[in-house]
């Protein structure tokens, strides 16, 4: 039998009992209590040992519940109840309440009895013990109560007894109702009864082991897997406890022949008006599912699929959409599935316009510049959470959502929900890391987000280290159309190396643009760069206009396993120094990086870096703007920005061309620290001032990443080849 026949029998019980009481409570009012309390007692012993010699239809399993429901009338709870009637005046409450007690608390244990009874001899035992056990203990105390209680139990004829219809004479007190050793025997009897027969109403173990219900079982979790031929057996072996073994033989699984995937409603209408929208919609649908022509069928893979296309479509804007329709035709003698959808598309929902809470300080116009849409717009999941996105990375909201309430009647203009919660309009933030490049360091930001105001971002940094000093101040406004804000930047650094000190002033006036896969910067840059060394002091000064690209496509912006991005660098201008001519000159760079999962929890990584300035030779352009390789993400296994060309006196200065490039594999360490990951790396490449007799350094190591909430951690031990020498290279920051 499968588990749903036979937990038919509660089903049947919850019906039959309540047609039971009261035909049991008509009764008890006529017919003598001694008889109908023993002979109850009889034939519930005698039903029960009934369930373990069951053998073929379920009927008799049904028929045998049946009975049980009026067997077990007669020692009922409401007999119970009318011997206390008898016995009790004015503390008929109180013995009724202890009674009840009783009988929960023997229900409490029983469960966990019976069960230990079945474990140890099987189930057909388990109901012969408790019908013997419903005939020992409660006969006995039953036949007790009824003779020892005297004619106040029950009388030759109907509701006979004296006590019953002659209230006492004299109300009794709660310590002497406790002291009533009849009392005691009536509560010790339910308490026992319950604990010698209740469990069969809760534990029909005939459902649970070998009536059948096991290889029944067996073949319908087969046929969810896709075996709808699987032969199962099932054998009782002998011993104690009882075993059963159950043999399965799954057959060949059921393969999807074919997925028909069809629409109706507004969505089927366009795709008739061959609408180019909806037409990618509906190409999108045949590729959403996860079963397919060819693929094993399973009934947890049919479900999800549905949900699947479900989703896409409610992600393309018609989030009304339901499933109309399904079916999966299973062909068991070809072994083939052939599955069908209908899905009603309901309305496409398209902007109405954006109901925006939350504003304090700021906008409702940037807010709706961030939305990158307007009225009638089709309201996908993906425009909308690009949409919230944008308002999160803009600067001035901690929090940011974007919903609508889907209703059919305002489809074509619904209302869209913005909820924000701002960023203080002030902000300040203290810093310290440490870098093999730069050395440790020490920094100080101050963010203020409306100064004077203005629908403008101020943002200062001053930072300290080792080798580097840099004081950053930039102004950008709000968001406005194309998601664009204009910048005003001032930079001020000081880098120093080995070799020389380099102090540079720029100044950039431009406009930027940032998008979930695209950055744009374009801009007019002011430069002036000062090197000082040991064969003296040059200065140069530059006026240019630059434009910078940025795109990337990854798994993750913060710890990418997958993906490419690619920035690109133009610029062109004019170069003033006193040390050589003035003249035009042209600046390209490029940077390419790449992730990619190779497999058994390898990840690779690879980058190629590459930049030149185009002059003439005897026109000098400031240092800061030429080329310079080495440490940290760039040649690992050489000092920071010490791999470029050299003077006549040795010291190092920046290059009119650039390239390197790396290739690093990394697995996790081990499956308990799936953040922690081990790494090998080759890098090469070096600047110089051209490709005539370019030769890269080369550098390789091993490292540790710890992949944070904050970003990568590294250390790596590098060893670089032209030095002869292992250099250590750390990259490690915290804020607060």
């Amino acid at each position: 039998w499968g588990r749903a026949e036979s937990a038919f029998s509660l089903t049947l019980m919850t019906f039959i009992g309540p047609l039971v009481v009261p035909i049991t409570g008509w009764i008890i009012d006529h017919v003598p209590l001694r008889p109908l309390v023993l002979w109850g007692v009889l034939a519930q012993s005698i039903n029960l040992a009934a369930f373990g010699f069951m053998e073929g239809s379920i009927w008799v399993y049904y028929l045998l519940v049946f009975l049980l429901m009026f067997t077990a009338a007669g020692p009922s709870i409401l007999t119970l109840a009318k011997l206390v009637q008898g016995w009790f005046d004015k503390s008929l409450g109180r013995a009724m309440g202890i009674l009840f007690a009783c009988g929960a608390i023997g229900g409490v244990i029983h469960p966990l009895w019976v069960q230990a009874v079945i474990s140890q001899v099987g189930w057909r035992e388990a109901f012969m013990v408790m019908g013997a056990l419903s005939l020992v203990i409660a006969g006995g105390v039953a036949w007790w109560s009824v003779y020892q209680a005297g004619p106040a139990t029950g009388g030759d004829g109907p509701a006979s007894s004296s006590a019953a219809e002659a209230p006492l004479a004299t109300p009794m007190s709660m310590a002497a109702f406790l002291r009533d050793l009849i009392w005691w025997k009536l509560a010790l009897f339910n308490m026992l009864f319950a604990f010698g027969t209740g469990a069969i109403y809760r534990h029909f173990a005939a459902r649970l082991q070998d009536r059948g219900a096991a290889p029944a079982q067996a073949r319908e979790l087969l046929q969810t897997e896709g075996y709808f031929d699987a032969v199962v057996t099932a054998k009782r072996e002998d011993g104690r406890p009882a075993r059963v073994l159950v043999q399965v033989v799954p057959g060949e699984r059921i393969q999807v022949e074919r997925l028909l995937i069809d629409t109706e409603g507004p969505l089927q209408a366009r795709l008739d008006a061959h609408d180019a929208e909806a037409l990618g919609v509906a190409q999108a649908l045949q590729t959403a599912g996860k079963l397919g022509a060819g693929t094993p069928f399973r009934n947890a893979d049919w479900a999800e699929t549905k949900q699947q296309l479900l989703g896409r479509l409610r992600a393309a804007g018609y989030a009304s959409a339901r499933i109309a329709h399904s079916a999966a035709d299973i062909d068991p003698q070809q072994h083939l599935a052939r599955l069908q959808v209908r899905l009603d598309s309901g309305p496409l929902y398209r902007l109405g316009e954006l109901q925006i809470s939350g504003l304090v300080h700021h906008d409702a116009e940037t807010v709706r510049h961030l939305a990158g849409f307007g009225g009638g717009a089709a309201l996908t999941e993906a425009r909308l959470l690009d949409y919230q996105d944008r308002l999160q990375k803009a600067g001035l909201f901690e929090r940011a959502s974007v919903s609508f309430e889907p209703v059919a009647d305002q489809a074509e203009a619904t209302v869209v929900k913005v909820t924000l919660s701002e960023l203080p309009l002030q902000q300040a933030t203290l810093g310290v890391g440490v870098s093999a490049n730069t050395g440790p360091r020490a920094s100080v930001e101050h963010t203020h987000r409306r100064p004077f105001g203005w629908a403008v971002s101020a943002y200062d940094k001053l930072e300290y280290g080792r080798t580097t000093q840099t004081w950053t101040g930039d102004f950008y406004s709000h968001p406005g159309e194309g998601f664009y804000r204009n910048l005003l930047g001032v930079q001020i650094s000081r880098v120093v190396s080995d070799t020389d000190v380099v102090l540079s002033q720029r100044l950039r006036l431009g406009r930027t643009q940032d998008t979930p896969r695209i950055e744009r910067l374009y801009f007019l840059e002011l430069l002036r760069s000062r090197q000082a060394d040991a064969a003296g002091v040059s200065s140069a000064e530059a006026v240019s206009g630059n434009y910078h690209w940025v795109w990337r496509k990854l798994d993750s912006v913060l710890l990418p396993t997958e993906g490419v991005t690619l920035s690109l660098q133009g610029g062109a201008g004019q170069a003033f120094s006193r040390s050589g001519d003035d003249g035009p000159f042209t600046r390209l760079y490029g940077r390419f990086t790449g992730y990619l999962p190779l497999g058994a929890q390898w990840y690779g990584q690879a980058r190629l870096e590459a930049g030149q300035i185009y002059k003439n030779a005897k026109v000098n352009v400031p240092d800061a703007l030429g080329f310079r390789a080495g440490g940290d993400d760039s040649v690992r296994g050489y000092g920071y920005r010490t791999l470029a060309p050299k003077d006549s006196a040795g010291t190092v200065r920046s290059g009119l061309l650039m390239l390197t490039s790396s290739v690093e594999l990394a697995r996790p360490i081990s499956a308990a620290l799936p953040s922690v990951w081990g790494a090998v790396f080759v890098d090469a490449g070096r600047a110089a001032d051209s490709w005539v007799g370019f030769k890269p350094a080369l550098g390789y190591g091993v490292g540790v990443r710890w992949r944070s909430p904050i970003g990568p951690l590294k250390v790596d031990l590098a060893y670089g080849d032209e030095l002869k020498k292992v250099r250590l290279h750390l990259s490690v920051g915290i804020a607060f």
